[in-house]
């Protein structure tokens, strides 16, 4: 006899619902202004995170990357997610340490005033922590999004948006409609910097 108690889909979006409700958006907002203050400065984003996470790191650079190409006047944005590289990721995990796979791709690229952006649904993951703490050794800027109490990650970050849950399917679901608003202010502040900069030609 199975002992699992059954979850019905309204008790998971009421849970949901609530927890939304509670989200940190002045760090959300915090996020995307770091970001845009990135971009003016033509510095590179680094976004990296580990299953569901990793998935989420793809899909951030490809909005900013790809969603924002036709704004400000086709002045592109620098990103690249440190998941995407399979033969790269997986021979840092054989020839040195899993805990090493985005440190060492940061080693080749970071500088100072870049960002490095990490998702963690922990906070706690080892690979996160060590390229962020790479990162602030180099002088780049840390931005974060997590959940639980935020974890080590938390500290390492210069601005970091916790989602206020202990579930870790709340917190992705979360995390994904961070990274799409995160998205919509910094697109839509992009295209009226155009329109001021025109104005003063």
């Amino acid at each position: 006899m199975s002992n699992r108690v059954e979850v019905h889909a309204s008790k998971y979006f009421e849970e949901l619902r609530q927890v939304a409700a509670a989200l940190p958006f002045d760090a959300i907002n915090r996020i995307a202004d770091e970001l845009l203050k990135g971009y003016e400065s033509c510095r590179t984003v680094y976004v990296f995170g580990n299953g569901g996470s990793a998935s989420l790191a793809s899909h951030f650079a490809c909005d900013i990357g790809k969603g924002t190409a036709h704004c400000n006047g086709g002045k592109r944005f620098r990103v690249l997610a440190l998941t995407d590289n399979i033969p790269t990721i997986t021979a840092w995990a054989n020839d040195s340490r899993y805990e090493d796979i985005f440190a060492e791709q940061l080693k080749n690229f970071v500088q100072p005033h870049d960002i490095a952006f990490a998702i963690s649904g922990s906070g706690n993951s080892k690979n996160v922590l060590n390229a962020l703490a790479l990162s602030r050794e180099v002088g780049a800027v840390n931005l974060g999004i997590t959940g639980f109490e935020g974890g080590a990650m938390r500290s390492l970050c210069d601005v970091c948006a916790v989602v206020p849950s202990n579930d870790m399917q709340i917190i992705e679901d979360l995390h994904l409609s961070m990274a799409h608003s995160i998205f919509q202010r910094v697109s839509s502040r992009m295209t009226p910097m155009a329109m001021a900069a025109a104005s003063k030609v």
